[in-house]
């Protein structure tokens, strides 16, 4: 099979997942990071009341007249309203965040008082109607759409949510992703490394990263390299997994068994191998309503591939708008590059600004087995198949890291 374009592989990709996943409601403290799984409406109007911005008198605007005294008839703090109603010639002092008294229309800020005595200010400054006053519902009424679904839920959005009345919010439920590390030639970090053997780190990373994307990670650990040990595990996967990740084992080498194994275990295989560099030995499978993302065993090109084509994934499952965007913004390229070959490329590179914007530097090296220059980077710049020689200045697109 010839290579499949970056943009075709992700489309059949996302083309295969045919659903999003159901929802649950979870509590303001655990909602962090979750998609909401519907519209969110305002419970209640904020703020309920009439509240002062300031510091200072409630007072008809109509009254205020310089070196002219003002009766102070009570005070209200915040959840401590007036009780009373304001009538002409009379004050309340007033603090932040405090109803505004039936009567009054403004505050005049104790900077602009001079308080004659316990009973009695005089203004030193006029102010219009209104001056200073939060109306209710400044910032939305009970019924006001606020929070779309598919909104990611960060401290803003919890934030506003709480102030709309919500005590737990509906998210949808964690896409499942299982993650099978292959290879006899794995060990666990800390574990005694018998000759021939490295230590094993992708299942680590790439449970951080699909975590990061709203996901569960359920990792099934280091199958061996038989072929009937990763159709085992293809099929323990499957049981308990929307998305099943491997790792390795996606070439065609003597000992490369997944794609078999997923053949024998049912998978109607869509692709397996994508003109992306790194990354190349990419497969892709689907039984049913399971996707199985085939990876490769190098940690770089696997968390490459994730960014480029399981997070989308997990994006659409679950029903986030825009999950197909790798998020790319314009740069310029901060050195001169040769021209492209017939992959798509993503290299590691540096940024900073300069007067003429923001620059993208990639390093020199950019081996695949270098984890130390996916960790100095700050960005992926973007290379098309085919792109000709670039020179440094020259306009090129990047996808923060």
């Amino acid at each position: 099979m010839s290579l499949m374009a970056p943009d075709e592989a992700r489309r059949r990709i996302l083309a295969a997942a045919t659903r999003v996943t159901g929802s649950e409601a979870v509590p303001l403290s655990q909602a962090r990071g979750r998609t909401l799984a519907s519209d969110l409406v305002a419970l209640r109007t904020h703020p309920p009341f009439a509240a002062s911005a300031m510091d200072g008198y409630a007072v008809r605007a109509g009254d205020l007249s310089i070196g002219y005294p003002l009766r102070v008839i009570g005070e209200a703090a915040a959840g401590h309203p007036f009780s009373g109603t304001l009538g002409a010639g009379e004050a309340v002092r007033i603090f932040t965040g405090a109803m505004v008294p039936n009567g009054a229309d403004t505050i005049l800020i104790q900077e602009n008082a001079t308080r004659v005595d316990e009973h009695h200010l005089v203004p030193t400054q006029t102010e219009a109607r209104g001056r200073f006053v939060r109306l209710a519902g400044l910032d939305f009424a009970e019924g006001d759409v606020l929070l779309p679904a598919g909104s990611v839920l960060d401290a803003r959005r919890i934030g506003l949510a709480a102030s709309m009345g919500h005590a737990s919010l509906p998210v949808r439920q964690r896409p499942r992703v299982a993650i099978l590390s292959t290879g006899d030639e794995l060990a666990l970090p800390g574990a005694e490394l018998r000759s021939g053997q490295i230590v094993s780190s992708n299942a680590f990373a790439l449970a951080a990263q699909v975590s990061a994307a709203g996901a569960e990670a359920i990792d099934l650990g280091i199958v061996p390299d038989t072929a009937g040990a990763t159709r085992s595990a293809i099929e323990q996967a499957s049981d308990v997994a929307d998305i099943i990740l491997t790792s390795g084992g996606a070439s065609v080498g003597d000992h490369d068994f997944v794609q078999g194994a997923l053949i024998a275990a049912g998978f109607a295989m869509g692709f397996w191998k994508v003109a992306v560099r790194p990354g190349k030995p990419l497969m892709f499978g689907t039984r049913g309503e399971v996707q199985c993302i085939g990876l490769p065993g190098n940690t770089v090109s696997s968390l490459v591939c994730t960014l480029l084509f399981v997070v989308p994934l997990i994006g659409k499952l679950l029903g986030r708008p825009g999950h197909a965007d790798p998020g790319r913004e314009p740069a310029l390229l901060g050195r001169d590059l040769p021209a492209n070959d017939l992959r798509e490329e993503y290299m590691r590179a540096s940024l900073h600004r300069t007067e003429a914007g923001l620059v993208a530097t990639p390093f020199a090296t950019q081996d695949s087995s270098i984890q130390r220059l996916l960790v100095e980077a700050e960005a992926l710049l973007v290379r098309p198949a085919h792109a000709p020689a670039a020179r440094a200045g020259e306009p090129c697109e990047i996808i923060r890291l």
